[in-house]
């Protein structure tokens, strides 16, 4: 009789997945924008520097549709299947769940039996995508325990209803149903995740559909009308518990990244702009006599610019905003690296202290005014740091350089071409450019990268270290 054995990229705890072997490739979603007759694709790009195609695009799923804008997506199952009250311990990570955020299609891509050669084995049309979840715009793809996660930034039909979380089955990717059972006052979604051994969910807040499908709304911004708010929910009984208002200068709260480490109840948040000054800032949460609190750690000042190398969105105001688009943290929890798209650079933070965090490390590349080139970019590069992932052992960072059609546009109006580049760190801080390491996409322009066998924002860990 044949045995189960849990998947070997499974890990109980953050240290023991630092000692997994190194990734040799990487899957890339990449949209056609603006080309209609040109649907999206799947990259994978060779990730091993012993490999004769290092840092080239090896192989290019090109989905069936055209207009689906990939921009997140994550594996089907993840570490959170040890959890011990997690149903489904011999799932494997094999199936890349790829929404189209302006679709509301969701594709599962399998990875087997040649990893390098995806394909698509499932296709949930938009329709059963908002009959069953009452949600569109699908966004963040997380795998939990129990079923797969997804927010969802609209509500069904594009109204002007609330977005939120919904479920798919982990062995038939059949919609289940909408997460929410008691939603409170939040009606904004963007990005969530969890601190699965406390029960809580924390969920951030972005827009509604018509404040960024054809671009940001400079009047909604400047009216504080984008979200602002953390959401702290009962995970289990599926509840609102608290929401934390940063303020509503504090515009587009949007990436979270709890502490790994199942025993720490904190995290990071990071806010793009803020409408008083420009500056972007990185919040850490925080648990203090049973309430949660959040507490501004980093603000990042804007750069002063001539006014004729500004975008017309930002002439008035005669400066560069940082725009943080993304924050990752390492594995040990201890460097979180902050992506500042509109001034071309990546920041990274020693957080051991996650109430202090300390800079000690900064890399430059592209940015609004700066278009600084890398080495092996034969010219100045438009767009900047923006999806950043990190290797689980935390020595390699990948990132790429567009956000959104419509707002690549409006910042970087002579329209960017996609590249993905690499950082090597240093454990005791530090990092440089990997100067080989450039990978050209073209006129397609990439978002969110995912790793061979897992990252550091795939798994949720549920042994303590």
């Amino acid at each position: 009789m044949a045995q189960w054995k849990p998947d070997p990229s499974f890990y109980p705890s953050p240290k023991m997945a630092m000692k997994a072997p190194p990734e040799r490739h990487g899957y890339v979603v990449a949209l056609n924008y603006g080309r209609n007759d040109r649907p999206d694709v799947v990259c994978t790009v060779d990730l091993d520097p012993k490999s004769s195609t290092y840092s080239q695009i090896i192989n290019t799923l090109e989905l069936p549709q055209a207009g689906d804008e990939l921009h997140h997506f994550g594996w089907n199952a993840c570490s959170s299947a040890l959890c011990p009250y997690a149903p489904h311990p011999h799932l494997e990570r094999r199936y890349l769940i790829v929404p189209g955020m302006r679709s509301s299609r969701i594709y599962i891509i399998d990875t087997k039996p040649d990893p390098i050669r995806p394909h698509i084995a499932k296709v949930i049309e938009p329709e059963e995508v908002m009959a069953k979840s009452g949600y569109s715009r699908p966004h963040t793809i997380h795998c939990g325990p129990d079923a797969i996660y997804v927010s969802a930034l609209g509500s069904a039909n594009g109204s002007d209803g609330p977005g939120g979380i919904f479920l798919l089955d982990h062995f038939n990717f059949e919609v289940i149903g909408p997460w929410e059972l008691h939603r409170g006052s939040q009606e904004l979604s963007y990005d969530f995740w969890w601190h699965l051994a406390d029960d809580v969910l924390m969920s951030s807040e972005w827009a509604k559909p018509k404040q960024f499908e054809d671009g940001l709304v400079p009047e909604d911004l400047l009216a504080n009308k984008y979200g602002h708010r953390l959401h702290f929910w009962d995970l289990r009984k599926r509840r609102l518990a608290q929401t934390i208002d940063l303020g509503a200068e504090h515009q587009m709260l949007l990436e979270l990244r709890p502490a790994h480490e199942p025993s720490k109840t904190y995290g990071f948040a990071g806010v793009v702009v803020s409408t008083a000054d420009l500056t972007a800032s990185i919040w850490t949460w925080y648990k203090e006599k049973d309430k949660w609190q959040m507490k501004k750690v980093v603000t990042i000042p804007p750069v002063p610019a001539d006014e004729a190398d500004l975008p017309p969105l930002l002439k008035s105001f005669k400066a560069v905003p940082p725009l943080v688009t993304d924050i990752d943290l390492s594995l040990d929890d201890k460097f979180l690296y902050v992506s500042c798209w509109g001034t071309g650079e990546l920041h990274q933070y020693d957080v051991s202290d996650p109430f202090d965090p300390k800079l000690t490390g900064k890399v430059e590349i592209g940015g609004i005014v700066q278009k600084k080139e890398h080495p092996k970019s034969n010219g100045s590069l438009l767009g900047g740091p923006q999806m950043v992932e990190i290797s689980r052992d935390g020595r390699r960072v990948y990132f790429t350089n567009s956000l959104y059609s419509t707002w690549d546009d409006q910042f970087y109006p002579d329209k960017l071409k996609g590249w993905m580049v690499k950082v090597n760190t240093d454990p005791n801080g530090g990092m440089e450019l990997d100067p080989d390491f450039f990978t050209d996409f073209g006129e397609t322009r990439c978002h969110q990268v995912r790793l061979e066998g897992g990252d550091a924002s795939t798994d949720t860990f549920c042994y303590p270290s």
